[in-house]
């Protein structure tokens, strides 16, 4: 259960940092400070759904796409929240590839990193 929970808590913060470092680099992406909160909510639940179903797809039928589900559900969850949401505003196609991309690469990094950052304690007692 702690783990679970674990999971979900760096989920959000990475898809919050990812949303923030997006909406930063691009100019036509706006993330608006009130919806923020619901944005990355809808965001990460959106993609905790959608990403085994991708992949399940892509195993079953195309598995030469396996390696890309993550970049599509990125861009399903993307494309979800902005049609939810208020807070969330993209416009342009190439906007919209290099959003997907953003939002991703940063997502990886950040739920790479994280654990050791808010778990170093716990990680060094383990050791």
């Amino acid at each position: 259960m702690m783990r679970l929970l674990a999971t979900a808590v760096i989920a959000l913060i990475a898809n919050a940092i990812a949303l923030i470092v997006g909406a930063w680099v691009l100019p036509d992406m706006s993330l608006t400070t009130l919806a923020f909160v619901i944005a990355v909510v809808i965001f990460t639940v959106v993609s905790v759904v959608i990403d085994p179903l991708i992949r399940q797809v892509s195993m079953t039928k195309a598995p030469v796409l396996l390696g890309s589900s993550a970049l599509v559900s990125t861009l399903v969850a993307l494309i979800v929240t902005a049609l939810i949401s208020d807070g969330l505003q993209i416009s342009g196609i190439g906007t919209w590839i290099l959003a997907t991309v953003i939002v991703w690469a940063v997502s990886v990094i950040a739920r790479l990193l994280l654990p050791m950052l808010i778990f170093k304690k716990t990680l060094a007692a383990r050791k």
